[in-house]
């Protein structure tokens, strides 16, 4: 039986609203932390089918989120694709060679890098199916845009020059790569489905770095493919993009991709963005994150007012990007009692 989050994506409004938070498996719960000082690096947990299948299991344990993201990384398909993946304690992830200085063609692809992550969501789906049957299960990938601008760089950066003046100044070489992303996302994301995720998340993290036309040429372009090739194999499963940071080109996003619903992040008018859209259009967000570290009556104004916004459309409560590190599991609780009603 689908879920309420299921039923959302695909259109339909309920008496409540389905919530899950990005990032909602992490760094904030003692669990997790007590499962990654267990285990080691993080990679190692994303690889490590069953800790990490325990981990995107751990929020809807805790919570009873109406969705349970798959706990890994967008950065898996650069990894794939033959570039070398570290994640360093204070840096974050490395990549190498950075495709900056290194032919997109010197790169070996290690597509079995895949497999454990297919494996996590089999695991995963099997255990809802006894803990939370109505939880729909959440596959994602990160959007070519935003991984190019990782295997570019090597890392990630403020602004991410590096690719973005690839992208003017070779764009023949900057779409191969963007190719290249687009063709093993597809085979990654389909894998995912296959395996049980029954609705999937495209991250565009830094889509918001972007002049119109790039957008339009990097962002829109890929995306429609990945959202042609998904929706060609599996029909039923309801594509969410999450454009960060597009603002005003969100609209336009949202037409031309062919998602079936939109992420909206903390820095756009709810309002605005409801007028913009098809009415029948499934969004999804878009509270601050830091609202949620701030708690109390500024928590409570900011949820009430998303909810509000969206009241007459489907809607998915989200937040506006991933949740903090140092969110208090109280403040999560009560953002839970104000979206199911629970509390006045």
């Amino acid at each position: 039986m689908p879920g309420l989050l299921l039923d959302t994506l695909r259109g339909k409004q309920a008496d409540r609203r389905p919530v899950w938070l990005m990032r909602q498996a992490g760094r904030y719960l003692p669990e997790y932390r007590a499962l990654r000082a267990e285990k080691g690096g993080f990679l190692e947990l994303v690889y490590d089918s069953e800790a990490a299948s325990e981990i995107t299991l751990q929020p809807i344990r805790r919570f009873g989120f109406d969705g349970a993201i798959l706990f890994s990384d967008i950065l898996i398909v650069p990894h794939a694709l033959g570039q070398d993946l570290k994640f360093l304690a204070g840096e974050g992830p490395h990549l190498s060679p950075r495709l900056v200085d290194a032919a997109l063609e010197s790169l070996t692809p290690a597509p079995h890098r895949y497999e454990p992550v297919w494996e996590t969501v089999r695991l995963t789906r099997a255990a809802l199916a006894t803990l939370a049957p109505e939880t729909t299960m959440l596959g994602f990938i990160g959007s070519p845009w935003t991984v190019a601008t990782y295997m570019v760089a090597g890392e990630g950066s403020k602004d991410h020059h590096l690719a973005r003046t690839m992208a003017y100044r070779d764009p023949e070489g900057f779409a191969a790569i963007v190719d290249a992303i687009v063709e093993s996302s597809i085979h990654y994301l389909s894998g995912q489905i296959e395996a049980g995720a029954e609705a999937v998340q495209l991250f565009d993290s830094w889509s918001g770095s972007l002049a119109p036309k790039q957008f339009e040429r990097w962002v829109v372009e890929p995306t429609v493919r990945i959202v042609d090739a998904i929706r060609a194999k599996h029909p039923d499963v309801p594509i969410i993009g999450f454009p960060k940071g597009a603002g005003g080109k969100l609209p336009a996003y949202a037409r031309e991709t062919g998602v079936d619903a939109v992420g909206v992040d903390e820095t756009v008018d709810p309002r605005w963005i409801h007028a913009q859209l098809p009415p029948d259009m499934p969004v999804q967000g878009n509270l601050d994150p830091l609202l949620l570290i701030a708690g109390g009556a500024q928590l409570e104004e900011g949820a009430r007012e998303v909810l509000s916004a969206f009241a007459d459309r489907p809607h998915v409560f989200n937040l506006g990007h991933g949740i903090d590190k140092t969110t208090p599991i109280a403040h999560v609780e009560r953002l839970l009692e104000i979206v199911r009603g629970d509390v006045g």
